[in-house]
């Protein structure tokens, strides 16, 4: 599992193979200075320097690599994910020169083109490792660290839902609050009935060993602006009594995604020692079937005090994140980010790639949506509209978990969410899919960590 943290190293004249890049129309300039026999070996590999092609080029007793790349000074975070992918075993080093802020995101995707998830296999599944060398010396630890925290979510998606219940999660933060000095608290069980009524509810039908808890992590400087990251962790959804076909729950390992996110959003705060007091909150929950479990028709009175009406035992992970809002509330946030994989209306708007993004003010989607750009997460925003708050209205309760209707479901999931965010609050909503459903190089197919790079570029802009 995970991915090794040195395979980006310091360049002091080591012994290392070259790597040249090139692009399309710059080709035939390269080529020129190459030897008969090299120009021979390159056309055999119907090598034409397009982005994402590689070569292998004999030179007297070694060889040396060339890759097309799109642009050599923009390289972005995977023009050279494929070529760590297929190149052999070995120690790499960048021939000519590119600007900073290109090769540290060029670092990001070499990393994670060599991540694999060998949890279960009976051996592992990528050889390696492909070492590149770089003289940005001081940016190392930083590619390193944020390219550790996105296969953190790759791991903790791929994890299927016996091994990744509530208790697992429970575990992960714990280890992260044993590295970085942080305090845990764990609120388990029946004693999340008194102030956590609707995530004890959603989590009460799970087995015991996948009993239900609020998991809340607390790190800095309690004088510094205190900021939360809330994430769902539903580890499996069955839908609840509102049961999914076989199909819809194939997948549903993954709805542990926010949580996966806030986890290595959190690490990566405090790794890099932002002036922030984080308060890191993961309601963690199965949301399964027995005698038990939540009902159509029930209605669940709220951490915030508001009744809410059950429409839909399968709109679950709202439920939980609202209690989980409620408190990061009370603890006076001055910005709260949460992430969920929470609708299938998003991802029928903007497919699996994009997050969709919902925020009360224009200046924190801006330098959300301005971070994504920065670092090739992009995130695309969704809009709140007031009278789609309509659509969960109840006429016995204060509002419904889902809508009445069949449109706009990922707008009315975040305007329930924002009813239990304190006013005043700066708040970002991302409904994100964590997961690829096909591989592109560097992103195999399994979880993904979507908006984790946009969200923590805008906070080291804002409290680095």
């Amino acid at each position: 599992m995970t991915i090794r943290n040195d395979l980006i190293q310091p360049d002091r004249g080591q012994d290392a193979t070259a790597l040249h890049l090139t692009t399309k129309d710059a080709f035939e300039a390269f080529a020129k200075g190459l030897s008969g026999p090299q120009r021979a070996a390159v056309a055999g590999q119907k090598f034409s320097g397009a982005a994402g092609a590689l070569a292998i080029v004999p030179d007297g007793e070694r060889w040396f690599a060339v890759a097309g790349v799109a642009d050599p000074q923009q390289l972005g975070p995977w023009c050279l994910a494929g070529a760590a992918e297929r190149l052999p075993a070995g120690t790499y080093r960048l021939v000519g020169t590119a600007p900073e802020a290109a090769l540290n995101e060029a670092m990001h995707g070499w990393q994670l083109a060599q991540y694999s998830f060998d949890r279960y296999r009976s051996e592992p599944e990528n050889e390696g490792p492909r070492v590149l060398l770089t003289d940005k010396v001081g940016k190392i630890e930083a590619a390193i660290a944020l390219a550790q925290a996105e296969a953190l979510v790759r791991d903790l998606v791929n994890t299927p839902a016996e091994d990744m219940g509530p208790a697992a999660l429970e575990a992960e933060a714990e280890t992260l609050a044993k590295a970085f000095n942080a305090e845990l608290n764990v609120v388990r069980g029946d004693a999340l009935e008194t102030g956590f009524p609707m995530i004890h509810a959603v989590g009460r039908a799970a087995a015991r060993h996948h009993a239900p808890r609020l998991i809340e992590l607390s790190w800095g400087d309690a004088k510094a602006p205190r900021i939360a990251i809330v994430g769902k962790g539903v580890s499996f959804d069955s839908g609840g009594l509102d049961i999914k076909s076989s199909a819809g729950m194939l997948l549903m390992k993954k709805d542990m995604g926010g949580a996966a996110h806030a986890l290595a959003l959190a690490r990566l705060i405090m790794g890099a020692g932002l002036k922030v007091r984080l308060h890191c909150l993961v309601p963690a929950v199965e949301n399964a079937i027995s005698g038990n479990a939540l009902r159509p028709g029930d209605v669940l009175k709220s951490r915030k005090g508001l009744s809410v009406e059950i429409t839909n035992t399968d709109a679950e992970g709202r439920l939980v994140l609202a209690d989980a809002l409620c408190l990061a509330s009370e603890q006076q946030a001055e910005l709260i980010i949460d992430f969920a994989t929470l609708t299938g209306a998003a991802r029928v708007a903007l497919g699996p790639d994009l997050p969709a993004l919902f925020t009360r003010e224009d200046q924190t989607a801006d330098a959300l949506l301005a971070a994504g750009r920065a670092t090739g997460d992009e995130v695309w925003r969704m809009p709140m509209p007031a009278a789609y708050a309509d659509y969960l209205k109840s006429t016995i309760a204060d509002i419904s978990n889902s809508a009445s209707g069949p449109f706009a479901g990922a707008s009315t999931a975040a305007i329930f969410l924002e009813r239990f965010v304190g006013d005043g609050i700066e708040w970002a909503h991302f409904d994100t899919y964590a997961w690829r459903p096909a591989s592109l190089p560097g992103r195999p197919k399994g979880g993904a960590a979507l908006g984790l790079c946009a969200a923590f570029h805008m906070l080291c802009e804002r409290y680095g």
